[in-house]
C-alpha cells in the first residue's frame, strides 16, 4: 500500500468555517506536519479523518479503507491524541492502563509500563497532580501503548518545554523506522516540524496552500530583498506572499533560483517554515 492516509476533496461547512476540498497524501514511515494559524481548520480535518465529524464532501481513507465502513477494525491500528483530551483528574497510571486494555484487543500493558518508566511519569501519582508536560507524556504512552501503525497527533508539542518536545520528538522517529508506520502531527511550533517532518502541508483559511516534502520547500523557496519597484519584475506565479516595509520589501518566492536569475542584485534568503505561513498571509492582506 502507497499511502496511509488519502485526503481528496474534503468539505465541510460551518456556519462561520468551511474545509474548502482539502486534499493530500501521507505514504508511509514519514512524519506529515500540518501547519496553519488557530481557526485554519487543523483540528477540523484530523476529526474528518478519524470520523469524528460528519464530513459534507470528499473521501477519506485510512490504510486504504473507508472509516465509515471498516472504522472499529482500523481505530485497533491509530494512535489519537486531541488537543484538549484528557483522562480524568483522579486517575493514575495502573487505573488508566486497566481501562485502556478493556478497549484495544492489541494492548500491551508490558509496553505501556516502559513507555510510562522512559517519560519517567510516576505510577500511584494522580493525574491532577501531573505537570503539563508529563500529562502529554502520558497521552502518547497511552496512544502507543496498543502499538498502531499511525499516530494522529493534534498540537502535542503545545506549551511543552524544549527538553519535553525532544524527548517526544524522539519518539517519533523511532516509531517510523517502520515503514508502516507514519505519523500526521498539527503544530504551531514549526521549528519541531522542521527537525522531523519529511511531508508539510499547510492550510489557511480552510484550504491547502502547500503540500510537499519539507526539504524541498526550504530548499526552493526564498525570501526576495528588494525595493518596491523591483516587485513588478517578479511573475506573480511566484509570489507567496510581500512585507513591504518603509525602506525596503520583502517578497517570499517559490523559486529562490529562477528569481535570484530575474533579479541577481537582490540578496535571497533561504526560509524557515514559519515563514511560509506568515508570507501567505501578508499576501491577502
Amino acid at each position: 500500500m502507497e499511502y496511509i492516509i488519502e485526503v481528496e476533496g474534503l468539505r465541510k461547512q460551518y456556519p462561520e468555517f468551511a474545509l474548502k476540498d482539502v486534499s493530500f497524501k501521507i505514504p508511509g514511515g514519514c512524519i506529515m506536519g500540518l501547519i496553519g494559524e488557530n481557526g485554519a481548520g487543523k483540528s477540523t480535518t484530523l476529526k474528518a479523518i478519524l470520523d469524528l465529524i460528519h464530513i459534507d464532501g470528499g473521501k477519506i481513507s485510512v490504510f486504504g479503507k473507508s472509516m465509515k465502513d471498516a472504522g472499529t477494525a482500523i481505530r485497533e491500528d491509530i494512535g489519537v491524541v486531541l488537543d484538549g483530551a484528557g483522562f480524568h483528574a483522579s486517575l493514575n497510571l495502573m487505573n488508566i492502563g486497566a481501562f485502556m486494555s478493556k478497549i484495544y484487543k492489541k494492548w500491551d500493558d508490558s509496553y505501556y509500563k516502559s513507555l510510562c518508566e522512559r517519560f519517567s511519569l510516576p505510577a500511584t501519582q494522580r493525574i491532577q497532580d501531573y505537570s503539563t508536560g508529563m500529562r502529554m507524556k502520558l497521552l502518547i504512552a497511552t496512544a502507543m501503548a496498543h502499538r498502531p501503525k499511525l499516530l494522529i497527533l493534534d498540537e502535542a508539542t503545545s506549551g511543552l518545554d524544549p527538553v519535553v518536545r525532544d524527548e517526544i520528538l524522539d519518539m517519533l522517529l523511532e516509531f517510523i523506522q517502520d515503514e508502516e508506520h507514519s505519523v500526521l502531527i498539527s503544530s504551531h511550533i514549526t521549528s519541531d516540524l522542521e527537525k522531523v517532518a519529511d511531508y508539510i502541508t499547510f492550510i489557511h483559511k480552510g484550504e491547502i496552500f502547500l503540500s510537499e516534502e519539507k526539504d524541498e520547500i526550504m530548499e526552493t523557496y526564498g525570501i526576495v530583498h528588494c525595493k518596491e519597484e523591483d516587485i513588478v519584475k517578479i511573475p506573480k506565479s511566484y509570489i507567496v506572499g510581500v512585507d513591504r516595509g518603509t525602506y525596503r520589501c520583502d517578497v517570499m518566492v517559490s523559486s529562490r533560483e529562477d528569481v535570484g536569475r530575474l533579479l541577481p542584485e537582490c540578496v535571497i534568503d533561504r526560509i524557515r517554515l514559519e515563514d511560509v505561513l506568515l508570507f501567505k498571509v501578508k499576501g491577502e492582506r
